[in-house]
């Protein structure tokens, strides 16, 4: 059963507490939307006011909803679902862990090719790893789990922005535990190391190479179709932990036919109305990868456009991530 599925209501007001906050903004991810009420409840019942609940799309910690803050004039933001990406006051953060059985990790053994294997997942798995660790040893396989920093605060946790986390880690190969093979596919292109991706749920498995090599075929045909666009918008994100306005500049200075863009949700509408053969993503990199299938045209990395414009070689093709 997912552990992560009740709100620890108690602790949390001890935290904002300590935090110096009596009023509070509330922000969850979608999937935890529906729990707002009753956690609304629980913590202007331990004497926590809840000036609003911020009711847009939160797609992680890089989301915030600091101008709800602003509007209502509360102490604080409450952001539950994810660890912090970046250090920032007047924030408290719950993130979720959500439990699975540790030995279901055993159906990747017949995948793993020796007897060294680094570890990752995402941050509702990462408090379960030292015991799929113990699993694989006990199996003969030595499990090493790099440290956290930066994006990925938590040991073995890896992001869609970031892989810094997978790239700390010496063993060959990489076991990736979670729903999914998005994760699993950045971690084989950040590192070009083979990785085994194992869902604990539905006990799932495959190696990814394959995946790997579908995706940057299809990345390679998007920026053969950009070079007919007339104009490439670079998109510049609004939100908090996805902003890189210095990487907007300075792509937009690669080529006569960029404009910046700034956009706080990157919609396919807006693409149209701006009438652009092409964009450039220097929001959150998942938008490119997994989404490409929603958009009227291509949308690049900012890697890709660099191959575009003809100041990086394809062979020097890498992973966007935010650092």
């Amino acid at each position: 059963m997912e552990s992560g599925s009740s709100i620890p209501a108690a602790d949390l007001a001890a935290r904002v507490r300590a935090a110096g906050g009596r009023r509070v903004v509330l922000q969850l991810p979608d999937g935890l939307k529906r729990q707002a009420p009753s956690l609304v409840r629980a913590l202007e019942a331990e004497g926590i006011k809840v000036a609003a609940v911020a009711g847009d799309p939160c797609y992680g910690a890089c989301d915030l909803a600091l101008d709800t803050v602003a509007l209502t004039g509360a102490d604080l933001l409450v952001h539950v679902g994810h660890a912090p990406v970046e250090e920032r006051e007047g924030v408290v953060y719950e993130y979720l862990p959500f439990d699975f059985d540790v030995e279901a990790v055993a159906a990747a053994l017949p995948l793993l090719h020796g007897t060294e294997v680094g570890l990752v997942t995402t941050v509702q798995h990462a408090h379960l790893l030292p015991r799929v660790a113990e699993v694989l040893a006990a199996h003969g396989v030595q499990a090493e789990v790099g440290p956290g920093s930066g994006r990925t605060p938590l040991p073995g946790q890896v992001l869609g922005c970031s892989y810094a986390n997978a790239r700390t880690l010496s063993a060959p190969e990489i076991l990736y535990v979670g729903t999914g093979v998005f994760h699993a596919i950045g971690v084989a292109l950040a590192t070009g190391r083979r990785v085994v991706a194992l869902d604990p749920y539905s006990g799932e498995v495959r190696e990814v190479s394959g995946d790997a090599d579908r995706l940057l075929r299809r990345r390679f045909a998007l920026i053969e179709k950009a070079r007919s666009a007339e104009c490439i918008g670079i998109l510049l994100s609004t939100k908090s932990g996805q902003a890189r306005p210095a990487l907007a500049a300075r792509l937009a200075a690669l080529s006569e036919k960029a404009v910046v863009i700034t956009m706080r949700e990157v919609s396919a509408a807006e693409m149209v109305n701006f009438g652009c053969g092409a964009y450039v993503n220097t929001a959150c990199p998942r938008l490119a990868y997994d989404d490409q299938v929603r958009f009227p045209v291509p949308l690049l990395t900012p890697q890709e456009f660099e191959v575009l414009v003809g100041v990086r070689a394809w062979e020097d093709y890498e992973v966007d991530e935010i650092v």
